[in-house]
């Protein structure tokens, strides 16, 4: 299974935390599963960070490189694409981080891991 990580299920998994669902859990960690996590997760994770709204996530971004290769998560670059699907979206949901995930997955044929109705609304493919 292809997999885009949204933000929170990143860095849940990176710090084993409990909040990562089991089946969320098992498809990143499943042999033949391919998890990437987009630039737009590091972008708001860092903004976070800086506001002090996410103290966990603060262990991981010093290092996040490291982080990802060490799980072996695939950074997925922002395209020209993606921001215009994320804009055209027809959504009443205006986060602008969710609506690139969503774009994201949707374009590159990827199911988006969450854990947030909000972002399972913008119509890519999710599981939770």
């Amino acid at each position: 299974m292809r997999l885009l990580l949204d933000t929170h299920a990143v860095i849940w998994s990176l710090v084993e935390d409990k909040r990562l669902s089991d089946r969320a859990r098992s498809a990143i960690e499943a042999p033949d599963s391919i998890a990437h996590v987009s630039l737009t997760s590091v972008w708001e994770v860092a903004i976070k960070v800086g506001l002090k709204k996410w103290p966990e996530a603060d262990q991981v971004l010093g290092d996040i490189e490291a982080h990802l290769e060490r799980v072996q998560f695939r950074l997925l670059p922002i395209t020209i694409a993606h921001v215009r699907l994320a804009g055209l979206m027809p959504s009443p949901h205006r986060d602008p981080f969710d609506r690139l995930l969503a774009a994201q997955a949707s374009i590159e044929g990827l199911t988006l891991v969450t854990a947030d109705p909000k972002v399972q609304a913008l119509g890519a493919p999710w599981l939770w």
